[in-house]
């Protein structure tokens, strides 16, 4: 079956070829014709020599016989016109002669014939000769087609062959080699070394040492490596090989195909870039920063030395990005890491620390947070001087966008192996230690000690019980009066927040209230100590007591959310207090950290007829043409300026100005923590009659103030304005029946 399909296929083939007889012998045609046809073959036949050129270019035969000695245009002529012809250069042609001289067959081979045959010819050897030579020809062809499409695939994937003869020292490369390397062959000299020119010098020795391998254990040869262009830029080229070895095992022979794989090269480190390199600063990202410092820790337990691991958080950084855009902010944060970049490389800093070579590496873990990897480092100072070098240099204003921007960062040292043996440990003892510096007032650096994980856990587990405090109604709130000595009237009291945790005891307020602000909880929190003041206050009104306002304070993080005066309005309407009653307390930082925003939510709030104070006031950043813009009523003297006053001229001096100015912007004024009657005297010189602090009560509850509300503050109960203030102020009260604590 497979020998009758194999002829079926073969007499298809000669069907459909074509053969041109030329030859001036009427009988010599006819006879060359009839054995021809009889194998299936198609004739064509002229008896003119120079009519044969005209017939081939019509009918395109895939084999010619030619006649050598015709009248006009011989055979050798018509040839040598048949190979110039586009369609002839490999078509068979066979010469047909009577001549056995050897002249006429150079002759012929010269012209361009691809065999000859003599006569008188044997017909039966014609026929099986024209068809060996059609076969020879169709395999010729297809030869030919499969080097053209292997030509293109090598021209597509840019790759070609080369070989070198190890004996004679002899490269032979393909054209697409050629191309690849941008090299004339005219002016390559075909060594090793001429090959070896165009490698890249850092790449030579790589290159070298895998032949060496190949050639010494008869392997396989594959390599990637860079070559250099007459140019000078570089390509990314792929070779593999074998050896070809003699009898004795000795290579004598490597050929192999090399490849172009520049545009590989460069997408792949572009993915690369996309996995391990932060788009915004170009530095490591968290995944390589942790392989990093991996690599780091196995280099230092070899060598037994150590690895420092610097956990660095920006200062306000976001206070920054909330009132100059995040435009700026990311601005800041690529100008930074250029800094950082040519901090750590400082030869007069860290070219030799301890006498030994440091490394390092910069990594971006996200946000405004940085790490840098010290390796191999022989004394824990070593980072402390890194750090200190740090925190300098990121203090030193940045000009972006034609503003001049001061951060300053909080740096936390962990070091391998006295603080941990992975990096897991490592990172979170750095970054508990950097939590530690910014405890500590920010802008320094602090290495970690195992106190800070004790004091980490103590911090988690009050966030793990602030967040249950007021499901389970652990929250109370306190107040205190403020009172006015023009009249000797409480004129308002502000709500304090109190936590009886179960679990933890009495938490005080300076301890839960950051962790709030951190966690977000803060929100929740005041809208709490808002609702329930607003509760209490329209019970002591329903009581008939003596009108008070209720002042409460709030986070920043309202402002940021934007849904303040939507959460106050419903409050107010939800508990029916006169919006004249209620008074809510920012400081400083809060009214300049959100700009136009915080200025049209305060107007907003204005409008709900509610009053405004600004707490703490000379411990932030504000200035008269900021409170300027803000419908401000009250304005309130930070205790720490109060609590001097009598004695320290600075304080006094403070206190004189921020009356003056708040006199000059009709606002009301409150001294918060009057507690001597000398501070009270000096006070109410300047003019400020209304106090608040522990001269005159502590922190009470609700039902304490009721009796407050209704009997007055001991020794300054409600009097005639016109009344001078008595010489003598009684003591604070601390009566049992309060049951007064600590603020």
């Amino acid at each position: 079956m497979q020998y009758s399909a194999a002829n079926c296929n073969r007499d298809t083939e000669a069907a459909s070829e074509v053969v041109l007889i030329v030859d001036d012998d009427f009988t010599t045609r006819l006879l060359t014709r009839e054995v021809l046809e009889q194998a299936g073959l198609t004739v064509h036949e002229t008896d003119d020599g120079s009519h044969a050129l005209a017939l081939f270019d019509r009918i395109t035969p895939d084999l010619v016989l030619l006649d050598v000695m015709m009248p006009g245009t011989d055979g050798f002529t018509v040839c040598g016109q048949i190979r110039k012809h586009p369609a002839g250069q490999n078509t068979p042609i066979l010469m047909m002669t009577g001549l056995d001289d050897v002249e006429s067959i150079r002759r012929a081979y010269e012209a361009g014939a691809t065999d000859f045959i003599t006569k008188p010819f044997n017909w039966l050897i014609m026929g099986y000769r024209v068809r060996y030579m059609m076969r020879a020809n169709r395999i010729f062809q297809a030869l030919g087609k499969s080097q053209a499409s292997l030509s293109y695939a090598q021209r597509i994937a840019k790759m070609g062959s080369w070989e070198w003869d190890v004996e004679k020292d002899k490269v032979e490369w393909s054209d697409a080699v050629y191309s690849i390397f941008h090299i004339d062959p005219c002016g390559f000299d075909g060594t090793y070394q001429a090959f070896l020119n165009s490698v890249h010098p850092q790449d030579k020795e790589p290159v070298n040492a895998a032949l060496e391998q190949a050639l010494t254990g008869a392997r396989p040869y594959s390599i990637d490596h860079r070559i250099m262009l007459s140019d000078g830029s570089e390509r990314f080229v792929h070779s593999e090989a074998r050896v070809v070895v003699d009898r004795d095992g000795r290579a004598v022979r490597v050929a192999g195909t090399l490849q172009d794989i520049t545009e590989r090269k460069q997408t792949e480190e572009k993915i690369r870039n996309l996995a391990f390199y932060d788009s915004l600063t170009g530095l490591p990202n968290r995944v390589l920063f942790k392989e990093n410092l991996e690599h780091a820790l196995a280099h230092a337990k070899r060598r037994g030395r150590r690895v420092g691991t610097l956990f660095l958080d920006l200062d306000r950084f976001k206070w920054i990005n909330d009132t100059m855009g995040h435009g700026v902010g990311d601005r800041l944060l690529q100008e930074l890491a250029v800094r950082l970049k040519q901090c750590v490389r400082k030869n007069d800093f860290v070219g030799r620390l301890a006498h030994h070579e440091l490394l390092y590496s910069i990594a971006r873990l996200g946000g405004d947070e940085f790490t840098i990897i010290l390796d191999d480092i022989a004394d824990p100072m070593d980072a402390a001087t890194v750090a200190r070098r740090v925190i300098e240099d990121v203090a030193r204003p940045f000009g972006l966008e034609g503003y001049e921007v001061i951060v300053t960062a909080s740096i936390g040292i962990s070091i391998y192996p006295d603080d941990g043996l992975d990096i897991v440990t490592l990172i979170k003892h750095a970054d508990t230690a950097m939590y530690h510096a910014k405890e500590l007032g920010k802008n320094n650096f602090q290495f970690y000690t195992k106190s800070m994980t004790e004091s980490a856990f103590q911090r988690l587990v009050l966030e793990s019980q602030l967040r249950r405090a007021l499901e389970r109604e652990e929250f109370t709130l306190q107040y205190q009066p403020q009172v006015d000595l023009s009249d000797g009237s409480i004129c308002c009291l502000e709500a304090l927040i109190r936590w009886q945790s179960p679990e933890l005891g009495s938490v005080a307020p300076a301890s839960f209230i950051p962790l709030a602000e951190e966690t977000g909880l803060i929100l929740r929190i005041d809208e709490w100590v808002l609702a329930t003041a607003c509760n209490q206050l329209k019970a002591w009104q329903s009581a008939g007591l003596p009108a008070v306002r209720v002042a409460v304070n709030l986070s920043g993080q309202h402002f940021q959310h934007k849904t303040l005066h939507d959460t106050v309005r419903r409050i107010m309407k939800e508990t029916g207090v006169p919006p004249g009653s209620l008074e809510l307390e920012l400081t400083e930082g809060v009214l300049m950290g959100n700009g136009e925003e915080t200025v049209a939510t305060l107007d907003a709030l204005k409008g709900l007829g509610l009053t405004l104070a600004i707490d703490d006031f000379g411990t932030g950043y504000s200035s008269l043409s900021y409170l300027r813009r803000f419908q401000l009523d009250v304005l309130k003297i930070d205790q720490s300026f109060v609590r001097d006053v009598a004695s320290n001229a600075d304080s006094a001096a403070i206190v004189t100005a921020i009356v003056a100015m708040a006199k000059s912007l009709k606002l009301d004024i409150v001294a918060e923590g009057v507690e001597t009657a000398e501070q009270l005297n000096f006070l109410a010189e300047l003019g400020c009659c209304k106090m608040q602090g522990y001269l005159f009560s502590h922190p009470v509850t609700a039902d304490q103030i009721s009796t407050l509300l209704e009997n007055g503050v001991p020794g300054y109960q409600r009097r005639d304005p016109e009344a001078r203030l008595s010489p003598e102020f009684p003591t604070p009260i601390e009566s049992a029946d309060f049951s007064l604590k600590s603020a």
